[in-house]
């Protein structure tokens, strides 16, 4: 007995199932399917069909369904339930059939695509298309050249994949199914997309168009997919979020499996770039073992490692990276998720300071460099490869490697009119120039981070920022107390802050720029500061009122006050008793409290006034030693 077909997200079907025996039954599927891109009636009814003739022992009508009840994309049955169901039909129907017939060519094809995709492969699926080449049937190349497009979606294959697409639409004109044309159009479009093509919009508005005159919607779905990517770069991130949702509703309409597995995708995208990252832990937590992914999709447990690090969760965050490395890192397949979840682990391992998984990433990504971070079929994009080496370099300490790819970062961003991903790259390429402070590199990091702060003003509409004859030359940030409250000023903008433990502790790093302090010695408050050596700047500066924090505050409970702790303690003095055990555990609970009480004052801050905020969040940087870097 077969198991239930697997119907996916949204409604059951458009309509009752039409009355009759398998050919009345495939030709409504069909219908569905191929003609109205109705992914799950299509499903409803080739599996209604497989059963009616597998009743009659009707082995034709068996393949015909058994290859319509697998879709229009390789891999629709996620789960193993409907994987295996799948299969078995193929090849059931498969020794029913004379072996060198066109229809049971179809079914090895369809066999092949399937294995090579879970597998990260192709060998099989391209062995069998030189075969297809031969045959006079026309949809059975169509179906074959389309099923290999996905099997090759990784960044190795791009040359590859333009052919196929391209052979696709010549196809099309053979088998004249409106709905091979269309994939072929998609295909040339996504590629165009993953491989950073100026003119992927001209493609896309074809598609757009023949969509307008009438409807597809499992290849409407992803061009709407496409849409939200686009939103994204545009730097319109609430209208990204919002046509993300409508996408996963159109998806599941479809009965697309991958609508909801998408919809957590574009919204990592948006959080990303909108700082709230941390926002996704319990989404990505769920999103890891969803059933849903594909087995060469590792794009969630890369995001959870970066969203668990951003949190404070170190634990997490490095339990999923270390499952994500394995062996090795090179042995994660190169899908189409293959370079975002690169990204994910580059940007991992920098809030983690793993310089060992750094230095990996950056060899395995490097000959991807002139690529954008796409993801799937377009659907996300994290702008340039140039980025995460840059982000990769700075983690293993070569500065200067890291201000020439985040250099040539900022340039294809441009390029790729990504203009979130353009601000980041110019405002860690900043911090890279301010790290390295070679004669010139200050005045070029503080136009990196005025030109940044000016598009971003541009995406909100805002008035542009203080020009430079209203800031201050060092671009630097001050802070002074007054009464319960702290005014911090930035040129001619300033901003007043409730008192609390948060605003001491970003106080203190405001009165000490470019010195790096332990976490633990925040917590601890001035009066170890004071105590610690090379950590006088402070009480120096707090005397001319540039800062003025007070250690303690009745009205606050701060983390860890009034503990006693050596702090110029050596890691190698004798630890009786695991002194030094506990210490480390105090050093981790002072990252996470000041972590999280330091971005709270920082969020209040951009709300009330974004310039001031948007320089806070790039020059404040927290962890076991925490700093404040202007420039």
């Amino acid at each position: 007995m077969d198991a239930p077909v697997e119907d996916g997200p949204g409604p059951t079907g458009r309509g009752a199932e039409p009355a009759g025996g398998p050919e009345t039954l495939l030709a409504a599927a069909t219908r569905a399917l191929v003609d109205e891109g109705d992914l799950q009636t299509g499903r409803r009814w080739f599996d209604a069909a497989y059963r009616s003739a597998e009743s009659t022992g009707d082995g034709r009508a068996m393949a015909v369904a058994a290859l319509g009840f697998g879709g229009l994309w390789v891999h629709e049955h996620r789960t193993v339930a409907g994987s295996a169901l799948l299969r078995s039909r193929l090849l059931h129907a498969l020794s029913l059939l004379a072996p060198d017939s066109p229809l049971a060519l179809r079914l090895r094809v369809r066999l092949a695509g399937e294995s090579d995709y879970r597998t990260g492969g192709h060998a099989a699926m391209f062995a069998l298309l030189d075969e297809v080449g031969l045959t006079a049937d026309p949809v059975a190349r169509a179906e074959a050249l389309s099923l290999a497009h996905h099997c090759v979606l990784g960044p190795d294959h791009s040359a590859l994949r333009r052919r196929l697409s391209v052979d696709l639409v010549a196809e099309s004109f053979r088998t004249s199914r409106r709905s091979d044309l269309l994939m072929g159009l998609l295909w040339q479009t996504v590629d165009l997309f993953l491989d950073g093509d100026p003119h992927a919009g001209r493609c896309l508005a074809e598609l757009r168009e023949l969509l307008a005159e009438r409807d597809h919607l499992a290849v409407g779905f992803v061009v709407s997919a496409i849409e939200v990517m686009l939103a994204v770069r545009a730097g319109r991130l609430d209208e990204a979020e919002t046509l993300a949702r409508a996408c996963a509703e159109r998806g599941a309409a479809a009965g697309d499996v991958d609508a909801t597995v998408w919809l957590d995708g574009q919204l990592l995208t948006i959080r990303w770039y909108q700082g709230r990252v941390a926002e996704l832990l319990p989404l990505l937590r769920d999103l890891v073992r969803s059933p849903k992914l594909s087995p060469v999709d590792n794009h969630g447990l890369a995001a959870l490692a970066v969203a668990a690090a951003v949190a404070g969760d170190r634990r997490t965050a490095v339990g999923a990276l270390a499952t994500l490395c394995g062996r090795d890192l090179s042995g994660l397949p190169r899908s189409s998720s293959w370079l975002v979840t690169m990204n994910g682990v580059v940007q991992a391992a920098h809030l983690l300071a793993d310089v060992e998984t750094s230095a990996r990433a950056y060899d395995l990504l490097k000959p991807f460099a002139h690529l954008p971070m796409a993801g799937s079929l377009a659907v996300t994009c994290f702008g340039s490869v140039q980025h995460a080496l840059g982000v990769a370099s700075l983690t293993t300490g070569d500065v200067d490697r890291a201000v020439e790819h985040l250099r040539t970062a900022v340039r294809h961003n441009l390029a790729l009119a990504h203009w979130p991903a353009v601000m980041a790259s110019r405002q860690l390429l900043a911090r890279a120039l301010a790290g390295r402070a070679r004669p010139g590199d200050d005045v070029a990091a503080r136009r990196e981070l005025a030109t940044a702060a000016e598009e971003a003003a541009a995406l909100r509409g805002d008035e542009p920022p203080a020009t430079a004859a209203d800031e201050p030359s060092e671009a630097e940030a001050t802070c002074v107390r007054q009464g319960r409250k702290w005014r911090i000023a930035l040129g001619g903008r300033s901003v007043l802050v409730e008192h609390g433990i948060g605003m001491f502790h970003l106080a203190v790093l405001i009165s000490n720029p470019r010195q790096e302090i332990r976490a633990v010695d925040l917590v601890a408050g001035l009066t170890a500061l004071e105590g610690a050596a090379g950590r006088t700047a402070f009480s120096e500066r707090a005397g001319t009122g540039k800062a003025g924090p007070e250690p303690r505050d009745e009205h606050e409970d701060a983390p860890g006050r009034g503990r006693e702790r050596p702090v110029g303690r050596s890691a190698a003095a004798p630890d009786p008793g695991g002194r030094r055990h506990r210490l480390a555990e105090e050093d981790e609970r002072a990252r996470i409290a000041v972590g999280k009480a330091i971005r709270r004052v920082m969020q209040r801050v951009t709300e009330a006034d974004p310039f001031i905020g948007e320089h806070l969040r790039h020059a404040v940087h927290t962890g076991l030693r925490c700093s404040y870097w202007p420039t």
